[in-house]
Formats: C-alpha cells, structure tokens, sequence
C-alpha cells in the first residue's frame, strides 16, 4: 500500500500505518541504492531493462520467504495469516488500490506463494500483464534458475545489511 501514498498524504493514516509508511519509504531507497541489490539487478538489466529492479525485489523476496525460519521463530504461514487477518481488520483506512488486489492476494495466497520457484513465476507473468506483456518479466524466473546460488547469497549479505539499517531507522521513527 505504501507504494501508492505520495508525498505527505501519509499524514492522514494513523500514526503506526505513518510509521510503516516511512519505514517502507526508507527501505526501497536503501534497497535501490545498496551495491549488493545493484550487482543483482545488473544481472538482468540487459533483458529487462528498467524492469530489473523490480524483478530482483521479488526474486529477493523469494529467498526471505524461502529462508523464513532464519529470520523469524513464527511460521510464515502464521505470519502471513496474521497479515491477512491485519488487512481485513483495517479494510477501511486501506487504499482503493489495496482494497482491489486483496481478495485476489487473499485467495492466491501471493505472499506463500513466493517461496517457491513456481510461485515466483506466476507472480512475475501476473505483473508481466499488468504491463501488457512489455516488460517480459514472465521470462526471468529462467535467470533465477540459472542463477540462483548467486541471488541467494546477494539476498543473504544485502538483508542482513537491511535489517540492522531497518532497525535503526524504526528508533528514529
């Protein structure tokens, strides 16, 4: 959602929601700007172009998900219900845009999803036609095959990376 919330519109939510706005602010500009994240992307620039970014970001999210268990004592099944649960229990300060995409997050189960090479796939052919098929995204789950060892240990050294920053941004917030 906080991808959606310009400038200070993020005054108007309620101050836990501003604070994971602004934390989610602040890791996409960690993340975009981080040596590891860029070697990633580099990766894939070539054939996906500006798309890259976005590609390494779900690719990325694979091996948290994949990798849960050394990064949280809750199962990610759990966690994710909660989210879900979370969504529901706050439909009302969502955004329009949320509110849509959520039943189908919902039901799809998007976010487990991500822990598995074919999930990952669906993801980026589902985002591949938000784009009207122009960013060829539905392709780069064969980079991520091909080069899997080498993401996993980008993501490995770039979110421990991230969490120590993410940590010390939320004492500021």
């Amino acid at each position: 959602m906080a991808d959606g919330i310009r400038g200070k519109q993020f005054e108007h939510f309620p101050e836990d929601v501003q604070k994971g706005i602004l934390l989610h602010r602040f890791i996409d500009t960690y993340t975009d700007s981080h040596d590891i994240f860029r070697q990633s992307t580099k990766r894939l620039h070539e054939k996906y172009h500006h798309y890259s970014g976005v590609i390494v970001d779900i690719v990325y999210d694979h091996f948290l998900a994949k990798n849960w268990t050394q990064y949280s004592d809750e199962k990610l099944e759990t966690f994710i219900n909660r989210f879900y649960n979370s969504l529901h229990d706050n439909y009302d300060i969502l955004t329009e845009k949320t509110q849509g995409l959520m039943p189908y997050m919902i039901e799809r189960n998007w976010l487990l999803s991500y822990r598995t090479v074919e999930g990952i796939h669906q993801i980026l052919t589902q985002m591949d036609r938000r784009s009207k098929n122009r960013s060829k995204m539905q392709f780069a789950s064969e980079e991520l095959k091909e080069f899997y060892d080498e993401f996993e240990q980008e993501f490995t050294t770039f979110f421990e990376d991230l969490r120590q920053q993410a940590n010390q941004k939320l004492l500021t917030l």
